[in-house]
């Protein structure tokens, strides 16, 4: 079905009311559009989906361009004539729901709650990430005592782990603890230590990573090091050991808290994380299709990233708290396999 823009607006106002199943929409741009941005352009056509969510969707591979390839940058700009398929999911229930996913409590009282997250679990319900999330789990457990500041989808959530990251977290229970902790987050007031597994051995063996962190132009689900824009982003690292004569145990203290930072800065050093796929470069690419690392690399399927430390001044009593855990048993038999190498 190929729909003229003149129509899409009506279309588009009929679809925001009824959707209940998955949708196709085929579109086509006109003269008068072309050189908008292709996100502003399918926004500004469909009065039934926002530019958030446009973005959303192309980022999740729902927009097939001219030919039928995947169209996945966002800002590019539309030429007359050009013909896009977008496809739309059912819409899915907004408040998630409550389930018995076990949790590992470091620390609970009246305001806040600190857990240690385990690796593979994500943290806020999102596209292809409905169920089975943190946020499931926490509402279950906390059973109606949660903050609800960050809204329907991230209840008592002030800030997030990658979902392959392990280790410790601190959520909001009431209202006043999820202002208190925003407010030491946006100050970069709390402390945070991790410990990564990295290939190789950086050099020099400690020091202090500063730059800028957006957005990388060349994967737009990957964020990079740039020269112009992005945020300041600051990490110290330190190594702890050689692990065998392929990797090493590293120390990191963030005092900002960019998308995927330590990730980032430490592949910035040539030295990415041992099990990142997405931060993986060509040497690191390489040693993956080894057998015997494959093999060790079995032991631990995620990036080998821990978040061990978090402290932070308790918001309604105003007491300083500081949790460590050691490292994961996992990761230490991650550590093991490595040392043979």
């Amino acid at each position: 079905m190929l729909v003229k823009l003149s129509t899409i607006r009506r279309f588009y106002f009929g679809l925001a009311r009824t959707m209940t199943s998955a949708q196709t929409l085929t579109l086509q741009v006109n003269a008068d559009d072309a050189g908008n941005r292709l996100d502003r352009w399918l926004a500004e056509a469909a009065d039934g989906l926002s530019r958030s969510r446009v973005q959303a969707l192309i980022q999740d591979g729902k927009l097939q361009g001219p030919g039928g390839d995947v169209v996945s940058d966002a800002s590019r700009k539309v030429r007359d004539g050009e013909t896009f398929v977008l496809h739309i999911p059912a819409p899915t229930p907004a408040r998630p729901q409550a389930e018995d996913i076990p949790l590992e409590v470091l620390h609970e009282d009246s305001d806040l709650i600190v857990i240690n997250k385990p690796p593979g679990l994500v943290v806020h319900p999102a596209p292809g990430h409905y169920t089975g999330t943190l946020v499931n789990a926490l509402l279950h457990h906390c059973r109606g005592s949660l903050s609800g500041i960050g809204g329907v989808t991230r209840p008592g959530i002030v800030h997030r782990l990658d979902k392959d990251t392990a280790g410790v977290m601190v959520c909001a229970k009431s209202d006043i603890a999820h202002r208190g902790l925003v407010d030491q987050f946006q100050v970069h007031s709390i402390e945070r230590a991790y410990q990564a597994v990295v290939w190789g051995l950086p050099q020099p063996t400690k020091g202090r990573i500063e730059n800028r962190i957006g957005r990388d132009p060349r994967n737009r689900k990957r964020m990079a090091v740039v020269d112009g824009g992005g945020k300041e982003a600051i990490t110290d690292y330190k190594v702890i050991r050689k692990i065998g004569s392929v990797a090493s145990l590293v120390d990191c203290h963030l005092f900002t808290g960019r998308t995927h930072q330590i990730r980032v800065h430490l592949t910035s050093l040539g030295h990415p994380l041992v099990g990142d796929v997405t931060y993986q470069g060509r040497a690191s690419a390489k040693r993956n299709r080894d057998p015997v690392i494959q093999s060790a690399l079995q032991t631990y399927p995620y990036q080998a990233l821990q978040a061990y430390l978090l402290g932070f001044k308790h918001p309604a009593t105003g007491k300083h708290i500081r949790i460590s855990i050691k490292l994961s048993k996992e990761i230490n038999g991650l550590i093991d396999s490595l040392e043979e190498l």
